[in-house]
């Protein structure tokens, strides 16, 4: 085995002892990879992206496969860089990098030939993802402007309760109680969902008759013709108009 100590100075400095020193590391290395535990798994000898997280995740990333990595071990995990063994560095084998899982007997293990590039960045604290346009903010803005049920309707509540969940918004209309669903994206299952609210809801004397209005950005061809077929009426909401930031009227196409 060739000691730590022999290995080029460059090479020693950016050895890390393990993973979550509190920066990103992003090394393209010519390396193979195997798995062992859950799964066996290995990826022959070719030039990939390997990413040391500051949360323990390590990932290994090829140009293909979109956003997903051809293997990871996943958080908390340790790292250890070590030297190869002799039939290693006959092999070409320049430095093992170990990844342990903390909580399983999951092994990750990396076979660097050859690093091109090592870069590490200090990313500091991520605010985190803020979603715009899903259903809460839908159910928010149609109770605030109910109207886009018909003239004349009226909001009773939000999130009105039934024994198998609460049906998103419970409204008066001029022909009665109206409950609708909202959902960004109108499939079947939106529509089986309502169809069961409004079967709860029928029971009860103090509101029946109850309508239903299946409301989303977009309602699939299947779900709208199952729900016209149970007397379900269908309402496409324009969510950029609703807040605001997009005037339907103004437009010339």
């Amino acid at each position: 085995m060739i000691p730590l100590f022999q290995l080029p100075e460059p090479m020693r400095h950016r050895l890390p002892d393990r993973v979550g020193s509190g920066t990103v590391r992003l090394v393209i290395a010519t390396c193979s990879v195997s798995y062992s535990g859950r799964l066996n798994a290995h990826l022959a000898q070719a030039t990939r992206l390997l990413m040391v997280k500051a949360d323990g995740g390590v990932l290994i990333h090829s140009d293909g496969g979109s956003y997903k990595p051809l293997n990871w071990m996943s958080p908390p995990a340790t790292m250890r860089v070590s030297a190869p063994d002799e039939q290693q560095h006959e092999a070409g084998i320049s430095e093992v990098w170990t990844v342990s899982a903390t909580k399983s007997d999951d092994t990750l293990r990396i076979l660097i030939s050859e690093v091109h590039e090592d870069v590490s960045h200090d990313l500091g604290v991520d605010p985190g993802l803020v979603k715009d346009g899903v259903e809460s903010d839908l159910q928010r803005l149609l109770a605030e402007q109910i109207e886009l049920l018909g003239s004349g309707h009226r909001l009773i509540r939000r999130e009105h309760p039934t024994p198998i969940g609460p049906v998103d918004i419970l409204a008066r209309g001029p022909q009665g109680s109206v409950a609708v669903e909202l959902k960004r994206r109108g499939d079947i299952d939106g529509v089986e969902q309502l169809t069961r609210y409004l079967d709860l809801l029928n029971r009860d004397p103090l509101l029946a008759p109850v309508q239903g209005v299946f409301a989303a950005q977009q309602i699939k061809p299947q779900a709208r013709t199952l729900a016209e077929d149970r007397g379900i009426r269908c309402l496409v909401l324009d969510y950029d108009a609703m807040r605001g930031v997009d005037d339907a009227d103004s437009r010339l196409f």
